[in-house]
């Protein structure tokens, strides 16, 4: 009968010393646990992780960070890693009326723009909740209490769009000690003078943590070519120097026409696929038959790939990219591809036309700063639509458009994913997929959705 031990009383670097000794004794890990105590994890992750470069031992142990007071931008560059887990403060819940805003030029006119950012966003919201309520009347059946947190989530969906990507937000990010270092050793090199900073602050608290699970040596030619990859791909934007759309409040009605670049001519929304459809014939009872909230096999990734080229506001992007299954660029934020429509359809008419004053107003202000596009990003609303490109194996993209088609998902993101359930149902007819392709999108049941002191 297998012996079976759980051990999470241990730190991360003796934690990983005990699963290390596994590849070299066959003893038992009661009696490594006593080693642990007698030798210490220190001398021993010196001596085989650092000295010796066995990366894989710095796999086993894990270590979770907690970060606050930063910007959506630095949050979005953290989790820009495909083995990122964690969870961050949510726009669609939480009322971010108080949160500083990073304001890397810190001038009069910057000052400016954030402040006209926030003061529609704080002023709008009692205007928009009586809006929903007209638009949502409370049903007999729904309790109150219920019904006043779903109509305030859907006020911050809405008003989210408002926000200046420079809001600052807070963040976990859980990893092993291998994956940190992996991530961070590109990240001091970031287009952001703020991820920079927090970066090495990072490194800093990690080293004093685990002295010899970062004591790495640096080399000019590793070093050299880290910089080289984050300054010059770190943001995907098919054409870097695209004009701003002739209509700056349009979303997904087309694209600008000068929006051309190395990707070639970008549109609205484009699907593609390595994938044959007669490469799926032996699998058809597997596709056909898969029950609701059930992930196809992981091998059917061998079968080639999937990409989804969209349009996507950027505060929706920031939902689709915690999908780890795919592969997607960091999009660069600008008012090139204009402001998505969604939030101006949804607030009330006066409302509405100060939201349209305000976008143009502020798009000229932002073009107007002495900045990197880089920086300009900070000054910039997250309704702001942005360039996506992402890739995945089969079991992926279904997961993804499945659980993003959902009601309880921004209006945005679920467009997008309706989107993609029809490209996968066309190209592979017998593949069934399990999706909510309602229209209708408001569910008074989400106001269930919270988490709270029992």
């Amino acid at each position: 009968m297998a012996n079976i031990f759980i051990y999470d009383e241990f730190a991360p670097e003796d934690a990983a010393m005990m699963q290390a000794l596994y590849s070299r004794s066959p003893k038992s890990v009661t009696e490594h646990v006593d080693k642990v105590k007698e030798t210490g994890s220190g001398k021993f992750m010196e001596k085989f992780y650092v000295g010796y470069g066995h990366q894989s031992i710095a796999d086993c142990g894990s270590t979770t960070m907690f970060i606050e007071q930063i910007s959506i931008l630095a949050d979005k560059a953290i989790q820009d890693w495909p083995l990122y887990s964690g969870q961050e403060t949510s726009t669609r819940y939480v009322d971010m009326s108080k949160q500083p805003i990073i304001d890397p030029l810190n001038t009069d006119e910057t000052k400016e723009i954030l402040k006209e950012w926030m003061d529609f966003y704080i002023k709008s919201q009692e205007k928009v909740q009586a809006h929903l309520k007209e638009k949502y009347p409370r049903k007999e059946e729904e309790k109150e209490s219920m019904y006043d947190k779903a109509i305030e989530a859907r006020t911050f969906d809405i008003m989210r769009g408002f926000l200046p990507a420079g809001i600052t937000t807070q963040l976990s990010w859980h990893t092993n000690l291998r994956q940190a270092w992996d991530k961070l050793s590109g990240m001091r090199y970031h287009p952001l003078a703020e991820v920079r900073e927090i970066t090495n602050n990072i490194i800093e608290k990690l080293r004093e943590k685990y002295p010899h699970s970062f004591s790495h040596d640096e080399y000019e030619d590793q070093e050299t070519y880290r910089k080289y990859i984050t300054e010059e791909f770190n943001y995907y934007l098919p054409a870097r120097n695209a004009s701003p759309a002739s209509n700056a409040l349009r979303s997904d009605a087309g694209w600008p026409n000068d929006a051309g670049g190395p990707e070639g001519e970008v549109k609205e929304y484009e699907f593609s696929t390595t994938i044959k459809e007669e490469d799926l014939t032996k699998y058809e009872k597997l596709l056909s038959s898969r029950p609701i909230k059930t992930g196809l096999p992981y091998f059917l990734g061998d079968l080639g790939q999937v990409q989804f080229k969209f349009l996507l506001d950027y505060g929706s992007f920031r939902d689709i990219q915690r999908h780890r299954s795919g592969n997607g660029r960091m999009p660069l934020l600008t008012t090139n591809y204009g402001f998505n429509k969604w939030y101006l359809e949804e607030l009330p008419e006066e409302v509405r036309r100060e939201g349209e004053e305000l976008i143009a107003k502020q798009i000229e202000r932002v073009k107007k700063l002495d900045a990197t596009d880089e920086d300009r990003q900070y000054y910039i609303g997250l309704g702001f639509n942005v360039t996506n490109k992402i890739t995945f194996g089969l079991p992926g993209a279904v997961y993804t458009l499945e659980l993003r088609s959902g009601k309880a998902v921004h209006p945005t993101l679920r467009k997008v994913a309706h989107k993609m359930h029809q490209s996968l149902a066309e190209k592979f007819p017998k593949l069934k997929l399990n999706s909510d392709l309602e229209q209708d999108d408001w569910d008074a049941r989400r106001g269930l959705q919270d988490i709270k002191e029992k």
